[in-house]
């Protein structure tokens, strides 16, 4: 089986550098190829892919900007492969990735995959806090993950496998960003594919975003659901409201402790919660500072994510508003 690796990049060099790095050293004794899509960037990395190019089987395309799911699509189309792998350009590669998916195909072979992402040691201490916030089973992370059966996971598409037959029955992901992988699983599913958990094929996830950076990209992630369950109301799910429902369980548990402080038994189960959070990632990460930032990151995540979640909701659901009219910032244009 020949694998494409599937790169979209926008304005991101120096991720391309570490990524094709880490892909100059990957242990799979098979040939692969690589095709990365310059996304309309302004700043390209076309020199950095030259550099790699006697080391990698490479291809580089530059197009105008259509957003990352289009360009995923491009560069399957272009693909000479059988099974398409699809990568974030902040990701990094640990050496025995392949080797794990073509492990995996070859016991329970199916037509789309997503693998789980880490942290190195090397990444900064936000990065890492980040990291905690999108992945424990504290988080939203982790009641993702326990409400995805294994068998029935939705592949994020910074670590995704798509067989060609896949993509072309499908047509691969549509313009909604974000939200256009649990969009393309849903399809596929609809379409009689399967989906499944490749836990072991983890990748390095950069997330090269600041605070601020972080707070925009969870609330377009709880805008973009209330959108997929309207399209999609059979894969609703009540822990889609978890983030929403613990804000506003906060504000109100401050609340009733102001107007009378013998309503503190709210506000002291939050307390429990966020000690819990510090205590788990000081534990993993082994830094009482990457701890406490995880409180702010899981705070920024839930606060995100549960108010674009409740805007969304009110005009999607309840107005019946029109996706791209009310959250044109949502699609792009093909």
């Amino acid at each position: 089986m020949l694998y494409s690796l599937i790169i979209p990049v926008y304005n991101r060099p120096d991720e391309v550098d570490e990524l094709l790095e880490s892909l100059s050293k990957l242990d799979y004794n098979e040939d692969f190829e690589i095709l990365l899509i310059e996304d309309g960037s302004s700043i390209k990395c076309e020199d950095v892919v030259k550099n790699y190019s006697e080391k990698l089987n490479i291809s580089y395309y530059y197009k105008e900007n259509s957003g990352p799911g289009d360009s995923r699509n491009y560069g399957m189309k272009k693909a000479r492969g059988d099974y398409f792998i699809i990568f974030d350009s902040d990701c990094i590669i640990p050496k025995n990735y392949l080797t794990e998916v073509s492990n995996a195909l070859n016991e329970g072979y199916v037509d789309c995959f997503g693998g789980p992402d880490k942290a190195l040691d090397t990444f900064s201490d936000i990065q890492k806090a980040i990291n905690f916030a999108m992945t424990s089973f504290l988080t939203t992370g982790g009641i993702r993950g326990g409400s995805e059966k294994i068998d029935k996971f939705q592949p994020r598409s910074f670590n995704m496998g798509l067989s060609r037959k896949a993509f072309e029955a499908s047509n691969g992901f549509g313009n909604i960003h974000p939200g256009e992988d649990p969009d393309l699983s849903i399809r596929l599913w609809n379409l009689g594919f399967e989906t499944r958990l490749f836990s072991k094929a983890f990748v390095y996830h950069k997330r090269r975003i600041d605070w601020s950076k972080f707070s925009m990209q969870v609330n377009k992630f709880g805008k973009a659901r209330p959108i997929l369950n309207s399209w999609y109301p059979q894969h609703n799910k009540l822990t889609f409201f978890f983030p929403t429902v613990f804000i506003i369980g906060l504000f109100l548990s401050v609340l009733l402790y102001i107007l009378s402080q013998k309503f503190d038994y709210l506000l002291q189960l939050y307390f429990v919660y966020f000690l819990a959070l510090f205590l788990v990632s000081t534990y993993q990460n082994k830094s009482f500072k990457i701890g406490f930032l995880s409180i702010k990151a899981v705070w920024k995540q839930f606060y995100g994510y549960g108010t674009g979640f409740l805007e969304s909701f009110v005009k999607i659901i309840i107005m019946k508003q029109k996706p791209q009219e009310a959250f044109p910032e949502l699609f792009f244009k093909k």
